[in-house]
């Protein structure tokens, strides 16, 4: 496609920025207005048609966003890129939410501000050209939403909240535990046009799934054994809001039929009952499992997963936002504080550096956890290094981690530490690595005993016999 040429407005109180970012646009032949504040801006808004805004939130007077609202409000068809000093979540989505076309974190690059220019003007040539209207503002609403981090990964997840919030669309959010994926469904709910209504959260691996069912969609007087009386559901609960299904992958395959027809119809019954209740809430799923692996090992129904997965937010573990640990740790001090009456005043470099390096399969959530035990055994209000423990005490998975995300959080490392190139049998290393432990613990487990051991594996005593003397496992009778 043809380079295009457009007229810009740049708005910046600082004049350095401001004329830097005009000789830019202006080499690409663009036709380049700056400006120092929000209150000329607007009027030369008005009285000019831009196709694109460069605007800085921090203004004095007027701010950024006050720009952007009114001239959203005024049916403006400029396409507005805030610039922001601090690339926090709710300046993120907070500019996606009002209407901003996108936005730029200082120190910019300033051929990544001209690349984002041009595609702002492919796009509105196209727009035009295929009669598409521009999206209207939705009601203004400032939450308060505790996402931390401003990496690239995490800031791609806040402009997708931002575009999708609005939405009645149906969200996915994929993650190990401990990412905050919770959270990130609160934002999607907090930044919707059902804000003023219920958020609803269900942990389908945590009801026992005998009982799923009439949590779920609640039951009717008599409907089983026990039911004195009508229960509302989750489903109802939320009416008007949010439904949150966590830890969704878990949900059994009866009942993943029954929500898939909810799905369908927006409707349901209660459990004993016959009357069709409206299913007036917007779905959001959550699952720290691949889910096409779940259907294809027939754990998980293909039609249900291709619902769910309207739109797919995917959020990054721990170890691939590291720069974002310095501010996680600031947040978590502040909260930690506050919540147990500590008073860190707070973190060292050095244990910055080493908090940094390590490899943290719990997540956020472990790191909040060891800076709490941190806080609470310290000598001093700053935390040190030597506060923290060694690294391999950090990394130790919770005991209550589930065994696939333990087995796949060390399969994932023990991957990494090939380098670049793969060996051709990976699968028979990884699975040696894996039977052998196996195959010692369930003749602890037995006392060494092979017939009880070969049963409890479902394989053959020989095919035991054999695995024992490839492995060179020691057997030892009435073991641990």
């Amino acid at each position: 496609m043809a380079e295009r040429h457009g007229t810009i407005l740049v708005v910046d109180d600082e004049e350095d920025v401001r004329k830097l970012i005009a000789a830019a646009l202006s080499e690409d032949g663009h036709d380049v207005v700056a400006l120092a504040s929000a209150e000329e801006a607007l009027a030369s808004l008005g009285a000019g048609d831009y196709d694109v805004a460069f605007v800085d939130i921090n203004l004095p007077g007027m701010s950024g966003f006050e720009l952007l609202d009114k001239h959203v409000a005024t049916g403006g068809r400029t396409a507005i890129i805030v610039i922001t000093g601090r690339a926090t979540v709710a300046n993120a989505i907070e500019a996606t939410r009002r209407g901003a076309y996108d936005y730029v974190t200082k120190p910019f690059d300033l051929d990544a501000l001209r690349l984002l220019a041009q595609q702002v003007l492919e796009r509105q040539a196209l727009q035009r050209k295929l009669g598409q209207a521009r999206e209207k503002t939705r009601a203004e609403f400032t939450p308060g939403v505790e996402i931390v981090g401003q990496s690239a990964a995490m800031q791609e997840i806040y402009k997708r909240v931002g575009r999708v919030a609005g939405t009645q669309a149906t969200v996915l959010i994929q993650g190990e535990s401990g990412t905050g994926k919770e959270l990130i469904a609160h934002a999607l709910h907090a930044y919707s046009d059902r804000w003023q209504g219920p958020f609803v959260a269900v942990n389908c691996s945590a009801i026992p799934a005998d009982l799923l069912e009439s949590e779920m969609f609640g039951h009717e007087r008599g409907a089983f054994t026990g039911a004195t009386e009508r229960r509302v559901g989750k489903f109802e609960q939320a009416a008007g809001g949010t439904l949150f299904l966590d830890e969704i992958a878990e949900l059994p395959l009866a009942l993943q039929a029954k929500l898939l027809r909810v799905l369908q119809e927006k409707e349901f019954t209660r459990v004993g009952g016959h009357a069709l209740i409206p299913a007036d809430c917007r779905i959001v799923a959550a699952t720290n499992k691949q889910l096409e692996r779940e259907v294809a090992a027939g754990r998980f129904r293909e039609d249900l997963y291709f619902r769910l997965k309207v739109v797919v937010l995917d959020v990054p573990p721990l170890r691939e936002r590291r720069e974002d640990i310095p501010f996680l740790v600031e947040f978590f001090v502040d909260r930690i504080n506050t919540l147990h009456k500590f008073d860190v005043r707070g973190v060292s470099a050095d244990a910055l550096s080493t908090l940094a390096t390590r490899a943290w399969p719990g997540n956020v959530r472990e790191l909040e956890n060891v800076l709490v035990r941190a806080a609470a055994l310290a000598p001093n209000r700053v935390l040190t290094a030597a506060d923290f423990g060694t690294a391999s005490e950090s990394s130790q998975a919770p005991d209550d981690r589930p065994l696939d995300e333990t087995v796949g959080v060390k399969v994932r490392q023990y991957i990494s530490s090939l380098g670049e190139t793969l060996p051709r049998d990976l699968h028979a290393r990884v699975i040696a690595l894996v039977e052998r432990p196996l195959i010692e613990a369930v003749l602890e487990r037995t006392g060494g005993n092979q017939l009880r051991a070969a049963e409890a594996l479902g394989i053959n005593r020989n095919t035991l016999r054999k695995r024992i003397t490839d492995l060179g496992i020691d057997i030892q009778k009435d073991r641990g």
